[in-house]
């Protein structure tokens, strides 16, 4: 059994190696670099998580669960606000590396693969939900369509907007409000013309 001590513990390693993987990346994330992050022994964070795979499972389980929740709590009546909820969080420059190196390991370990594939059908499946509630009359085939572009919009923006491959501005997150918002509202021409103005 878990005690309230031990699950501060846990979480306290998990921090450390959330830090580790945004601050040193992937290849980067070992046991004793964990370690070190977190102040304590190599042999008391193996008591925890004995090996790096155990480790990378767990801290994997903790950021998409979080991801999720976030996405679950977001109110479907008002579009423009889901949009800026997302957006928000992109200012979280920890956690869009984190989400960056998460994705390089991906490409590599097969495991982490297989979450990250079931991470984002449960996305899509959320959003696909926002999509029936303002687009009931498109097919369901449709719906996942669109969930998967806007999910596409939402997670290439972060790379741009988080400055990582690009710097933020008041322009391009109105035409990107503006898109995002067509996609989830089912509109036949997404958007309009990017870059142009509301009539």
């Amino acid at each position: 059994m878990t005690t309230a001590k031990g699950a501060a513990r846990r979480a306290a390693l998990l921090d450390a190696a959330e830090t580790t993987l945004a601050t040193g990346g992937h290849t980067a994330l070992s046991l004793r670099a964990v370690a070190d992050t977190a102040g304590v022994r190599l042999g008391h964070l193996q008591y925890y998580f004995p090996t790096r795979d155990s480790l990378v499972a767990e801290v994997l389980a903790r950021i998409l669960q979080r991801s999720l929740d976030r996405v679950t709590e977001i109110p479907s009546a008002r579009l423009d606000d889901t949009v800026q909820l997302l957006l928000s969080q992109q200012t979280d420059e920890q956690l869009v590396r984190v989400f960056v190196e998460l994705w390089a390991l991906a490409a590599h370990d097969e495991p982490t693969a297989a979450t990250l594939r079931s991470f984002y059908r449960q996305y899509a499946a959320l959003i696909t939900a926002h999509i029936t509630t303002h687009a009931p009359d498109l097919s369901p085939a449709q719906r996942h369509a669109r969930a998967e572009v806007f999910i596409a919009l939402m997670e290439g923006s972060s790379l741009l907007r988080s400055g990582i491959a690009g710097t933020p501005s008041a322009e391009t997150d109105e035409v990107l409000v503006r898109v995002a918002v067509g996609v989830l509202r089912g509109e036949p021409r997404v958007g309009g013309e990017l870059g142009g103005h509301r009539g």
